[in-house]
């Protein structure tokens, strides 16, 4: 094997670690948010998802951009051999994650009250307090994971982010538990019980989040610890070698964080406008507070969490693919990055689509089985809410891909315009259309769409690449609607023989899986050698030269 397929290869492989961690971190995520649902109920969820929508805002600004910038500005300096300056880089990155995560656990701390009572959910403020110091400990433990990140090792990452749902999970469940009961109690005396108890087992599910990031900060500070070692070595190895001063590092730091932070806030901003705009004019519209609870406990508890799952695979690739695709980028290897963007979207585009049509068809199954939700509107809005889902995940992996060739503005640009034509289109499906909480789905889609195209004509336009539209798109597509159609009849003719929906979801699932593995190899939307980049890659090569596929 060249050089350059050992090189390809540890990309994608270490991409797909990351990703593979990311889906069984939003897995465990998943399955913890069924207890606390029962638990707290879609009041509660509308609590706990408002004050998520307050953190996540405050986390991009001070905290959540840290990872790839780092990862970016590491690789770089590594692949030239200066370590001191990769050190340098880290320690700069250190005091800038305490300073910013510090200013942003105050505002959030201070300023709780004031947020959720703009957004219409003043129960929600206990919930968000705690996740003000969790902002700090974000900051951190992002330099830490991008330190490694940009050593091309996703392994450290991957292995804190389970640890650190594992945790999150345990202590949610228990603590929504023990607080919602509590809150039951201050309830009765003030005279108000569901919505203490829904707010109180709120911050219960927030605790959890807290705890988690302090065991991910721990793990994280022991494994840097433990390669210390390493590193010096490699500083000793080092010759000849001009030394950054931190001034010019902290100038780098912000050249690279203010693009990625001004790109990422106007690309989820469109959380907190949503919610701002629909709870506002739903008020207007004289819904009433609990339907108006209802449907966004429904939204950010139930349908959000689905449909983050295969999400959150296209941000671990971006997140893999930026350190490599900088690192090949500055050495002007036209043919790796080049193939880098087009194994990275073939990828996603595989994961995304089959997830997109299997949401739809079982949608309410899904609900019935993990929330005990047979509601048809929650279904109905699972399956508006599944159609986003591509388009989140190629806009989520083509604006790493653009910053990774350096062109930092550009998903700004593209983001903000989104976001303007998003506010149009959301206000007019409420307003003029009167589609309540579908509204609000709809225009999500219509964002990501956006955002899509405006991301993959300026990806195109820069680094020259065209991407083959029939292999990416249209043959995962064939295949996953093949698929749908047998999910389809699996689950119906299991149901008619066991009139059980558990089995039955279970089972179209798996027959879901073995079609569309079938499908995807014999339409030749995947080859061998791609099959064998994935994890257990040569698993799935032997058991498709076992079914004679190949």
């Amino acid at each position: 094997m060249t050089d350059s397929n050992k090189k390809r290869n540890t990309i994608l492989v270490q991409g797909s670690i990351f990703a593979v961690a990311s889906l069984i971190s939003r897995i465990i995520g998943l399955i913890y948010r069924v207890p606390l649902t029962s638990i707290i109920g879609k009041t509660g969820n509308d609590y706990y998802g408002t004050a998520y929508t307050v953190y996540n805002i405050v986390l991009i600004f001070s905290s959540y951009s840290i990872p790839l910038a780092v990862s970016k500005l590491v690789s770089a300096r590594m692949a030239k051999h200066e370590y001191e300056n990769a050190r340098r880089v880290f320690r700069g990155s250190l005091i800038f994650a305490i300073v910013t995560g510090g200013i942003g656990m105050v505002i959030v701390f201070f300023g709780a009250g004031v947020f959720t009572s703009w957004l219409k959910t003043p129960m929600s403020t206990p919930a968000l307090k705690i996740l003000a110091p969790v902002i700090l400990m974000v900051a951190i433990v992002g330099v830490l994971r991008g330190f490694f990140q940009g050593l091309n090792t996703m392994i450290p990452s991957s292995i804190s982010q389970i640890i650190e749902q594992i945790m999150n999970a345990v202590v949610s469940v228990v603590a929504a538990f023990i607080l919602f009961g509590y809150g039951s109690r201050v309830g009765a005396v003030l005279g108000n019980k569901d919505k203490y108890a829904a707010a109180y087992g709120a911050s219960g599910g927030t605790l959890g989040t807290f705890a988690g990031s302090l065991a991910a900060l721990i793990f994280m500070i022991f494994i840097h610890f433990l390669y210390r070692k390493v590193f010096k070595r490699k500083l000793k190895k080092q010759r000849n070698v001009s030394v950054e001063s931190y001034r010019s590092i902290f100038i780098a730091l912000i050249l690279t964080i203010i693009p990625v932070i001004l790109s990422t806030a106007v690309y989820n901003s469109v959380s907190i406008l949503e919610t701002y705009i629909f709870k506002n004019i739903a008020t207007l519209q004289t819904y009433s507070e609990h339907q108006i609870s209802t449907w966004w406990g429904v939204y950010t508890g139930e349908v959000s969490v689905l449909k983050n799952i295969p999400i959150s695979i296209a941000s671990a690739m971006a997140a893999s693919s930026v350190p490599a695709i900088t690192a090949s980028f500055n050495k002007n290897d036209k043919a790796e990055v080049e193939h880098q963007i087009t194994s990275a979207t073939r990828f996603i585009s595989i994961i995304a689509l089959p997830c997109t049509v299997g949401m739809i068809v079982l949608a309410n199954p899904i609900l019935k089985l993990l929330f005990h939700d047979p509601d048809n509107v929650s279904a109905y809005m699972l399956m508006f809410g599944a159609l986003s889902i591509p388009f989140f995940c190629i806009s989520t992996l083509t604006n790493g891909l653009l910053q990774g060739i350096n062109k930092m503005s550009e998903p700004v640009k593209n983001a903000l315009l989104a976001l303007v034509l998003y506010a149009v289109f959301l206000i007019f499906t409420l307003e003029v259309l009167h589609l309540n909480i579908y509204g609000v789905l709809i225009s999500l889609v219509f964002y990501g769409f956006m955002m899509c195209i405006l991301n993959r004509r300026a990806l195109n336009k820069y680094s020259k690449i065209k991407q083959d539209i029939f292999k990416t798109y249209v043959l995962p597509l064939i295949a996953s609607i093949i698929m749908g159609i047998f999910v389809y009849l699996g689950y119906q003719l299991m149901n008619i023989a066991t009139h059980s929906n558990a089995i039955s979801t279970l089972f179209a699932i798996l027959v879901g899986i073995f079609t569309y593995f079938i499908s995807i190899v014999k339409i030749h939307g995947i080859t061998e050698n791609e099959m064998r980049r994935f994890p257990k890659g040569e698993m799935l090569v032997k058991f498709a030269n076992k079914l004679h596929l190949l």
